[in-house]
């Protein structure tokens, strides 16, 4: 088998644009792939234009060669923009193998651990920032039975909080805790804003309610900070979302600082570099939870890999909240219930695009014709959380 052509999208929304590819093959077989990248939309899907010599007119089933071509022999160190069109084609090339043998994905991976994946619900507080509204937001995802759900409660802050802006992140976080209570787990997500002094303090302040993970609380890859914070703090610390490939995940498996890592399936080189990262974080006795901010492909995907994991916790989910339209990217989509997604049983990722819905869904475009990207501007904004949606 070969591919022979290759086509992208992109789907818009207030705050992200998804990326999709799709890509044919000569036995008429064709696999679609996806992932969302903040700011540079445009900038990866011209990478997939310059680099298509790697993976048109060449097998699919050769996961481990596409790989070595796309980092290795353009000879530049792969970053975002190279891992992430890596990612995209890579997961298209496993939904024509899936197709090719008839098998869903996890199967060619090592099978099932699992009989399903427990969910997180991410983007439902995009609401003020008042303990009221984040405690009613809070409600209705459990009310959607989910028990767990993640947020984060800082604003704007970055390296550390004005005080008034220290105690009101404390009263949202205590906020939801009144709902979650022990119920329901909550993820604080901290967005590497801050200095370990300003992480050690707030760790201090929550311990005592029902905490699953404080997420990236310093610096993305600045592991020593990481491990001045674990001197410090009982509550679990989760990391990786914005490390690309495995070669930046090497500090922190002896690191002691880390105790669920995040690999995005979209950023690390797609899910056969994930399940390798996975693999490795099992010898050091770390869980993992894949970062996943993508729409039906990368969601199924990251299910997929999830099934396989003996370490794998839990699985992010955004589109039940932010941004629902995405759902009818296409059909197959893997829905949320009771808390947990159902184990997939079609072919490759058992999804179809609906293009025409896709092409409704256009991202904004600048001046210049160019692809916007409207991104979260965290650091100075501090409604980003409200990530456009109406309320």
């Amino acid at each position: 088998m070969k591919t022979t052509a290759f086509r992208t999208l992109a789907l818009g929304t207030p705050w992200r644009n998804l990326s999709y590819i799709i890509i044919e093959t000569d036995e008429g077989i064709s696999g679609i792939g996806e992932a969302r990248v903040l700011g540079k939309t445009h900038t990866v899907a011209e990478y997939l234009k310059d680099v298509e010599r790697h993976f048109i007119g060449h097998d699919p089933f050769n996961i481990e060669a596409l790989y070595r071509r796309m980092t290795l022999l353009d000879f530049g160190k792969p970053g975002e923009v190279v891992y992430t069109g890596l990612a995209m084609v890579e997961l298209a090339f496993w939904d024509i193998i899936g197709k090719a043998t008839g098998q869903p994905v996890y199967r060619l991976l090592g099978g099932q651990v699992k009989d399903r994946v427990q969910a997180y619900a991410n983007g439902w507080y995009t609401v003020e920032r008042k303990p009221a509204q984040f405690a009613a937001a809070a409600q209705k995802v459990m009310d959607r039975g989910y028990r767990a759900m993640k947020f984060d409660p800082f604003g704007n802050g970055d390296m550390e909080l004005e005080r008034e802006e220290f105690y009101r992140s404390l009263d949202l976080i205590e906020a939801v805790s009144s709902v979650t209570g022990t119920r329901a787990q909550m993820m604080i997500e901290m967005h590497g804003r801050f200095a370990p002094h300003q992480a050690r303090e707030i760790a201090r302040h929550i311990e005592r309610y029902n905490i699953g993970w404080i997420e990236e609380p310093v610096r993305p890859g600045d592991t020593p900070a990481l491990g001045r914070l674990r001197n410090h703090t009982s509550l679990p610390i989760a990391t990786g979302e914005r490390l690309y490939g495995a070669p930046e995940f090497r500090e922190i498996w002896a690191s002691n600082a880390v105790d669920i890592i995040q690999p995005d399936i979209t950023q690390s080189g797609g899910i056969l570099e994930s399940k390798k990262i996975a693999s490795t974080a099992e010898i050091y006795s770390i869980m993992v939870a894949p970062h996943n901010v993508g729409g039906i492909v990368s969601t199924m995907a990251a299910l997929h890999l999830c099934l396989t994991l003996r370490n794998g916790k839990i699985l992010e989910h955004f589109n039940d909240f932010a941004d629902p339209h995405v759902k009818k990217a296409g059909t197959g989509y893997p829905e949320v219930v009771d808390g947990f997604f159902p184990v997939p049983d079609k072919p490759g990722w058992g999804i179809e695009l609906d293009e025409d819905f896709i092409l409704s869904q256009p991202p904004a475009k600048t001046a210049s014709g160019v692809v916007a990207d409207p991104g979260l501007n965290m650091f100075e904004n501090a409604n980003w959380a409200k990530r456009g949606q109406e309320d």
